[in-house]
């Protein structure tokens, strides 16, 4: 097993993405010279490298990894993944290359107590949320989130030298181009914890029996000590379940199903409950929506899993404040509201507006979608179209395509629009921001919640939509 006390300096190719960044706060945080490159743009990330001091080089440049020799390169699959010029020059100096999936693993699994998150839809959250109990429970956890801010912590990614446990969001994407194996192939966790799982990545995954056969595989890899925390609440999620041979404990929960119960009292309040009997009393969050009730859960019972009462996790379960793009308050005035999430699946967008309609029931929800990637967007497309329910008013953008992709002809943000427009009959193709910006000027925004929506750029559209929300108030 490689040594990483042996690898003093460390280059990310393709900085800038959140998992990456997460990565090379670890690297840092452990005591290795870390620095990177990337395309030119704006990312959620830049603070992030801005506060720990991590150089980020525009470009990819061959001459620069022979000048700078570093120990490690890590890559990730985005940039062309093993073809990148600099991944290439790398090997071709003899320097150590890993994915992005690997130099994660070696970090993972060098501590005693490995958790992973997995599944689609809430893995950020969970992974943030319990790092941040962790925290407050001062037991000097080393996590990795991939998000580029997470309010209640410093930076998205830690290693502490003193602690036994490691967080980590476990990906099920391919790990590089000519590896297939899932990212979190290379995690061997104690705990593994699934807050949803549904079919995604249609790109690597044609079909919801494959998505179900790599899941198995790795819940399958838990030790007979280990624990299974998983949300049954999701029909996957229960197939799983039923075809995999688990050696773990199981702690399943969920509004319906498995052992524990989650009873809504509020928006930002819960009981829970094992059976008849009632465990947890007005368990009160600082985030709002059902899916975050659930997600407190998958962190109290996990917290439990490591040996923790349920009065000291009660207590610091409030003390998570939210991520950066998920359900973020953007801005405010007098009775309008902007809010950002990084919804991109037909699932999240679904429990998304769920939760706004639950907090606003007497304003119109207008929903700004910026669907990502085109694989996703053609596999889904049914699913998609039967997501918008809880919104008043649909908009729907070009499609933000992944540096892992080509654009496909066929598939197009008209062509989302017009298959939504069948089930919501307010639902319009507007390509970009000065589209949206000229829509948003024709409506008497009073008792109105904007949303911006997906894992692309459109955050960057918020200070146009602040702006013409002023304009209106007349500030």
């Amino acid at each position: 097993m490689l040594n990483l006390a042996a690898i003093h300096s460390v280059y990310f190719t393709g900085l800038k993405g959140v998992g990456m960044t997460a990565l090379a706060c670890i690297a840092k945080d452990f005591g290795m010279q870390v620095e990177g490159s990337d395309v030119e743009g704006t990312f959620v990330t830049d603070e992030a490298l801005v506060k720990k001091d991590i150089t980020c080089y525009i470009g990819f440049e061959p001459e620069r990894i022979r000048q700078i020799k570093p120990d490690l390169l890590v890559y990730t699959v985005a940039h062309g993944g093993e073809e990148n010029v600099e991944v290439k020059a790398a090997l071709e100096a003899g320097v150590l290359v890993l994915s992005f999936a690997q130099a994660l693993g070696l970090f993972f699994n060098s501590k005693n107590i490995g958790i992973s998150v997995a599944g689609v839809g809430g893995k950020t959250t969970v992974s943030a949320w319990l790092a941040t109990a962790l925290e407050q429970l001062e037991q000097d956890p080393s996590y990795m989130v991939g998000v580029g801010q997470i309010k209640s912590l410093a930076f998205p990614g830690k290693f502490d030298l003193k602690g036994d446990i490691f967080v980590a969001e476990a990906d099920e994407y391919k790990s590089s181009i000519n590896d297939e194996h899932p990212k979190f192939y290379y995690q061997n966790p104690k705990i593994i914890i699934i807050p949803n799982l549904a079919h995604d990545h249609p790109d690597v995954y044609p079909s919801e029996v494959n998505t179900l056969t790599t899941f198995q595989k790795f819940v399958e890899k838990l030790p007979s000590d280990g624990t299974l925390v998983i949300n049954l609440d999701c029909p996957l999620a229960r197939k799983l379940i039923e075809q995999s041979d688990i050696k773990a404990s199981i702690l399943g929960y969920g509004f319906t199903h498995g052992d524990y119960l989650i009873k809504q009292n509020s928006v930002s309040s819960f009981d829970l409950f094992k059976g008849d009997q009632k465990i947890g009393v007005n368990l009160t969050i600082s985030v709002q929506g059902q899916f975050n009730m659930a997600n407190a859960t998958a962190v109290l019972l996990a917290g439990q899993a490591l040996g923790f009462g349920l009065q000291d996790l009660q207590a610091v379960l409030s003390k998570y404040e939210g991520l950066g793009r998920r359900l973020e308050l953007i801005y405010e005035q007098d009775s309008t509201t902007l809010y950002d999430d990084y919804a991109h699946h037909p699932q999240e967008i679904q429990a998304t507006l769920a939760a706004l309609k639950n907090q606003f029931p007497n304003h119109r929800i207008v929903v700004a979608f910026q669907a990502h990637t085109y694989s996703r967007t053609k596999a889904l497309l049914a699913e998609f179209a039967s997501s918008f329910g809880d919104a008043d008013h649909v908009v729907i953008t070009d499609i933000f395509a992944s540096a892992r992709e080509k654009a496909d002809p066929q598939t197009s943000g008209q062509s989302l629009a017009d298959a939504i427009a069948k089930n919501h009959r307010d639902t319009r193709y507007l390509a970009g921001e000065k589209e949206l910006l000229d829509y948003l000027q024709t409506q008497d925004l009073q008792d109105t919640v904007i949303v911006t929506m997906g894992a692309g750029d459109i955050y960057l559209w918020h200070e146009a939509i602040i702006n013409l929300i002023k304009a209106q108030y007349g500030k």
